[in-house]
């Protein structure tokens, strides 16, 4: 984190009135606060880690009233950080004065995912362990806790037996179908040239339960007659509500339009699912010469993505094997949900490039099945399959109890946002930055993550094509480093907003002057702390002041 990073990371709190996701508010004006503890832990265990923002005020609407001993504070969370936390964490702190007062920013990385959880070792586990949910701290359940200590290794839950059950709850039709592909396609195979029970057994479809062969969970959920039998909420639920709330009701007063169950082996469940899911979409009619066809508001791709997605990488612990896999339907996206968080070294961030298969015999079978392709690929054909159908990207929520997959049903560009980008016909902008715009006026704020999953190019470009997007005038930035999100500027800001002018004035104060302070530009300038710092800063970057001096002491003079 830079000294600008800083003061832009201040102004946005400032500005929302709230702390952030990954910035958490203290005072530290009368010492350094308590309980660090748990936003030690909640940062280190969250994407991306967090910062501890001290010296301002909540209580005073997030006023500057500085850190009362930087040193010492700095002193009392490193010693705290290193010798109290598991694992010990190396805080990273910036400082700088906001009128002759001191704020202090301690930036705490996430963990690696092999560390997790990072807990408070003298509470222990599970009272020593949080997790950062919105702008708050919440103590991890004893769940939450065994996914972390689970992803250190593979798990093998897919390849539990299953004790009351026997290889008369298998679809013999379908194992043999399944062998006889098999044999077909790698013929060199030797565990697929002895009997049957043989080639079952190695490929973990079967395994051996004393004196007894039994399907394991993997073989019982693709193979099975009737798995459900045995676990009754291994299945897909599907609900369609009839607003865009659970609580809304029909004009008749019911709660939704449909609500279904889907049950049987996987690839059952699946199609069976997709059909009646698909079957309940609303279509568009597009009519291309003598032929009509019909357009539905989720691409079919996506929906197939979604629903193998959540099969193959749901959690099978005992731990949440009484929950189920539930698809929503509003009248403005469609939900699909699925037991159990992100696993391994996938993150949001990355799981649209990295692959890590919480269920490695599940996964084999689904793939020589073609249910999946098991290449890691899966989030990109979702993604590519809304892109294809002029949507806005696939929303992904991991919470660590439950992964959230969110597609939205509006267009992109129809034929009303076609008329509002038109207004911006001279401007120096290409057709993925026009989608972004687009996106804006209906999301109201885009990071480079989302830019990237709506135009299908990487961090680099996106950051690049974004800054243009800024040059424009049309766009702003918000936040800094990885806080960054872009917003739309509106007429009201361009009537407020006036940076040539206001630069001019300073450069003109300076040549009157000499030299110019921050206190002295606020005032010259009628704003604000963080808005003087950001005139002057850009000035610097444009060559035309240098800073002299530190702290409350430093001056601009020109270069």
């Amino acid at each position: 984190m830079t000294r600008e990073d800083l003061h832009q990371l201040v102004a946005e709190v400032q500005r929302q009135q709230s702390e952030l996701d990954s910035v958490e508010v203290k005072a530290a004006n009368g010492g350094t606060p308590k309980s660090l503890q748990r936003p030690l832990s909640a940062f280190a265990n969250s994407a991306g880690g967090g910062v501890l923002l001290f010296g301002l005020d909540e209580e005073t609407g997030f006023s500057i009233v500085g850190v009362g001993n930087p040193h010492r504070l700095q002193e009392d969370l490193t010693n705290l950080a290193s010798t109290d936390m598991e694992p010990a964490l190396r805080p990273k702190f910036e400082m700088d004065e906001f009128d002759g007062k001191t704020v202090v920013a301690a930036e705490i990385e996430e963990v690696p995912a092999a560390q997790k959880p990072c807990f408070f070792r003298p509470a222990g586990l599970p009272k020593g362990a949080f997790l950062r949910v919105g702008n708050t701290n919440r103590q991890m359940t004893e769940y939450e806790i065994f996914g972390y200590l689970s992803a250190r290794e593979q798990p093998t839950h897919d390849e539990e037996t299953i004790s009351k059950a026997t290889v008369k709850d298998l679809d013999d039709q379908l194992l043999d179908d399944y062998l006889n592909k098999l044999r077909q396609t790698r013929p060199n195979a030797r565990y697929l040239k002895g009997t049957k029970e043989e080639a079952l057994t190695q490929l973990r479809i079967l395994a051996q339960d004393g004196n007894t062969l039994r399907p394991t969970l993997s073989g019982l959920l693709t193979f099975g007659i009737y798995p459900q039998g045995f676990f009754p909420q291994l299945r897909i639920t599907f609900v369609q509500f009839y607003g865009t709330t659970e609580t809304e009701h029909t004009p008749k007063g019911e709660r939704y339009l449909d609500n279904r169950s889907f049950e049987g082996p996987i690839s059952d469940m699946i199609n069976e699912a997709e059909r009646h899911i698909y079957a309940s979409m609303r279509k568009a009619a597009l009519i291309t010469g003598m032929r009509r066809q019909d357009i539905p508001e989720y691409p079919p791709e996506a929906l197939r993505e979604a629903l193998a997605n959540a099969i193959a990488h749901r959690d099978y612990s005992p731990y949440v094997r009484g929950s189920y896999i539930q698809v929503r339907m509003f009248a403005d996206r469609m939900e699909i949900q699925s037991p159990g968080g992100l696993f391994g070294n996938v993150t949001i961030d990355n799981l649209d490039q990295e692959q890590s298969t919480r269920n490695t015999r599940l996964m084999r079978l689904m793939e020589d099945l073609h249910i999946v392709e098991n290449r890691g690929n899966g989030i990109q054909a979702m993604l590519q399959a809304m892109r294809d159908a002029n949507l806005e990207p696939p929303g992904f929520d991991d919470k660590r109890t439950s992964f959230w997959v969110t597609l939205h049903n509006h267009t992109l560009m129809d034929p009303d946002a076609i008329q509002w980008l038109n207004q911006f016909a001279d401007y120096p902008l290409n057709d993925r930055q026009r989608v972004a715009l687009v996106y804006l006026q209906q999301q109201t704020q885009l990071t480079n993550r989302d830019y990237r999953h709506l135009n299908h190019v990487d961090t680099i470009k996106a950051g690049e094509e974004l800054r243009g997007l800024v040059q424009t005038g049309l766009v702003t930035q918000n936040g800094a480093s990885r806080w960054t999100y872009y917003t739309l500027i509106t007429e009201s800001d361009d009537q407020t907003t006036n940076l040539e002018t206001d630069e001019e004035r300073i450069l003109d104060y300076v040549q009157k002057n000499g030299s110019i302070n921050n206190e002295q530009c606020r005032k010259l300038l009628n704003a604000d702390t963080n808005r003087a710092y950001y005139l002057i800063n850009k000035l610097i970057k444009n060559n035309y002041l240098i800073p002299k001096g530190n702290g409350r002491w430093r001056v601009y003079k020109s270069k």
